[in-house]
């Protein structure tokens, strides 16, 4: 058991997305936080001690100590395997979705938090972010925070990836992709289209 694996149990623990950490700690992308989780790359010591003051924990002890098994009773230790979908349609609930192409592990900590599907990504509007063929793991919601990333289904479409951004008047869907424009929907198309959002992006199972 090492630092990353310590990260993301400690993440979990406090109730934080990928995303979140990354915002707190002042990156751009959370791809740096999934790395430093995956063993990739470990943090700056600057980071470190960043992160152990957000998670209230000892920096040395993040570090060099197996956390997981000190902290978490036996029945939280087990993985709860997710289906991984290729695609999810207006009208079908999740749990109806047949077109299931993976499966993918989540510690039992964070299932408890909710009900997760994993989503595979489609396109290049995520890019540099999330990129064709990437994983996300999706907290199952029905509204989110401005700023998260979310699963929006749109105008009857198949649900698509993007930042939310919310305003008095309406919301916006975003993409990381510049080559894409943003796209505003008002409170009446947001009800009339209609835009929906079934959840939030809460880790990326990229492609390292």
């Amino acid at each position: 058991m090492g630092l990353g694996e310590n990260i993301r149990y400690l993440r979990i623990k406090n109730g934080f997305s990928q995303d979140d950490i990354a915002e707190k700690l002042g990156y751009k992308s959370y791809t740096t936080i999934q790395k430093w989780e995956s063993g990739v790359s470990e943090p700056p010591i600057k980071k470190l001690k960043e992160l152990s003051e957000l998670f209230k924990t000892d920096m040395n002890e993040m570090a060099n100590s197996d956390m997981t098994s000190v902290s978490l009773a036996p029945s939280t230790r087990h993985a709860v395997i997710i289906n991984v979908l290729g695609r999810v349609a207006a009208g079908i609930p999740i749990e109806a979705v047949t077109d299931i192409i993976d499966t993918e592990e989540i510690p039992a900590d964070m299932a408890k938090t909710g009900t997760f599907f994993g989503l595979q990504i489609h396109g290049d509007s995520m890019e540099p972010r999330m990129c064709d063929g990437d994983v996300v793991i999706v907290r199952q919601q029905d509204d989110a925070e401005s700023g998260d990333i979310v699963i929006a289904l749109v105008n009857g479409d198949d649900a698509t990836c993007k930042r939310l951004r919310k305003y008095r008047d309406g919301i916006e869907l975003i993409s990381n992709n510049p080559a894409y424009a943003p796209m505003f929907f008002s409170n009446e198309d947001v009800i009339n289209k209609p835009v929906r959002i079934i959840g939030k992006v809460v880790e990326l199972r990229g492609k390292l």
